[in-house]
């Protein structure tokens, strides 16, 4: 029954197509550790309350800090850019679930011509009784094409670009929270630089009483010129200090800004009143590090790029096998009228199978599969890495954090030692029991010390901001089976 062989063919191709060349892809196990080894150092800590994994800027003490880092995830340029290539991404997610489908098309067309007689076809049919030079021709139908899906190279190239566009997601989410890691890094460090700011400013304050009361003794006849110049040299040596200050932290204003995605200096204002260097939340919320394969994005990105270089082994290797096409067109073409268009006599049908096959080509298809497994070589080697690297953030923060609050800590009590000391090498000053050398010195420890401790504070805040942001802290991840092939 020879009519019954096409939908014989339809049948085997319907089956076959469930099956896929190419290996299976399967989630590789990274080599991890049960914890992370400053963990239970950080937990040690005490400090303010504990931060929210997914909000953790809202836990700083702060009421700018949050606002700034909301703004910076609405406006933030690099943001936008991120959007846009999870736009292309899902187009050609798109594309791919396309191409496992027929396609359609309708046509139609209608024609004037007028024939020259001067060809050779042209005399012939003027020679013919009853010639007019003047034709017209009127075509429609409906066609419709579909590549047979029999070895799976369209399915792996479907599962490649679905990977590919949940890899763009997670890359999109990464950039999200390296915008809020560096608003609120940026920002911590505004804070920094006004403290350091304003001890330098106080610094310079305290040094001009100095040179005062120095230059009053000498008029007096009891201080030494020498003592006059060794006061006013440590005023420009701290006066020295402002200008740089000011430098670093008119950049870190303009910084902001364009993290915000507006023009430098926008956010001055309301930025110029010194505010005190946020103090260092406590970090509670960590997990292990084989969780953090699925809270941080940038390791689901890695991971998703994997599953891609590895789906398009499979889409290389369908190359190797011939490949099965149906085409059929329905329609009607008449050269007389369009009244005779859509008769009986004007209609017309056809069905074509197609083949190719690449039969010679094996060279060219065995350097596709080679580079494809290179690149599925390098995805893996750069996914292991990336998981050893996101170790690595997270032990690195913990460490930095511990240790700058230590430093906090300690100089903190420092500072509070040094005011006194200075204090009473001051009043010894005034009574001839201290030397103004005493004084000087005792001034220049005292800076050096509450400025250490500013910056030390400072750190501290920034530590943390890093070990949220190595922790895939700022949004909530997705369960694993929202990232599996479907």
């Amino acid at each position: 029954m020879p009519s019954r062989r096409p939908l014989v063919l339809l049948l085997c191709a319907g089956v076959m197509a469930g099956c896929a060349v190419g290996p299976d892809y399967r989630r590789p196990d990274p080599p991890i550790a049960s914890h992370y080894i400053g963990q239970a150092a950080v937990k040690q800590e005490r400090g303010m309350p504990a931060a929210e994994l997914a909000t953790w800027w809202q836990s700083f003490g702060d009421p700018l800090l949050p606002r700034f880092v909301s703004w910076a995830l609405e406006q933030n340029l690099d943001l936008a850019q991120a959007q846009a290539r999870v736009t292309r991404a899902r187009a050609g997610l798109k594309a791919a679930n396309a191409a496992l489908l027929p396609s359609g098309v309708v046509s139609g067309s209608a024609a004037r011509a007028h024939q020259s007689i001067e060809t050779p076809l042209g005399q012939v049919l003027n020679a013919t009784p009853g010639y007019d030079r003047w034709g017209s021709a009127y075509e429609v139908g409906v066609g419709a094409s579909w590549e047979v899906h029999v070895f799976g190279g369209l399915r792996r190239g479907r599962e490649a670009a679905l990977a590919d566009y949940q890899a763009t997601q997670a890359s999109a989410v990464a950039a999200r929270l390296a915008v809020a890691a560096q608003t609120a890094d940026i920002y911590i460090a505004i804070r920094g630089l006004q403290s350091r700011l304003d001890i330098a400013r106080r610094q310079v304050g305290t040094q001009q009483d100095l040179l005062a009361k120095v230059g009053l003794l000498y008029a007096k006849g009891l201080a030494a010129e020498y003592q006059v110049r060794q006061t006013e040299g440590a005023l420009a040596r701290v006066q020295a200090t402002v200008p740089v200050l000011q430098t670093g932290l008119d950049a870190a204003m303009n910084a902001l800004d364009v993290m915000l995605g507006v023009p430098p200096g926008t956010h001055r204002a309301e930025l110029e009143a010194a505010a005190p260097i946020p103090a260092t939340p406590r970090i509670t919320e960590m997990g292990t590090p084989a969780e953090l394969l699925q809270r941080r994005p940038d390791l689901i990105a890695a991971e998703r790029r994997l599953a891609a270089a590895n789906a398009r082994i499979g889409e290389a290797m369908a190359e190797y096998y011939p490949k099965f096409s149906l085409s059929a067109l329905l329609g009607s073409a008449t050269a007389i009228s369009s009244g005779n268009l859509l008769t009986s006599g004007a209609s017309q049908a056809s069905g074509v199978l197609g083949l190719r096959w690449r039969l010679f080509d094996f060279g060219r298809i065995d350097a596709q599969i080679d580079l494809a497994k290179g690149r599925d070589a390098e995805a893996l080697a750069a996914y292991r890495q990336s998981v050893l690297r996101a170790t690595e953030d997270v032990e690195n923060a913990f460490s930095a954090l511990v240790h700058r609050q230590e430093q906090a800590a300690v100089l903190t009590q420092g500072e509070a030692s040094l005011s006194r000391a200075r204090r009473s090498s001051f009043a010894a000053y005034q009574q001839g029991a201290a030397s103004l050398i005493d004084v000087l010195h005792a001034d220049e420890s005292l800076l050096q010390a509450a400025d250490a401790r500013a910056q030390a504070q400072t750190e501290s805040a920034r530590a943390a901001v890093a070990a949220f942001k190595a922790l895939g802290g700022g949004w909530q991840p997705l369960p694993p089976e929202a990232l599996a092939i479907r």
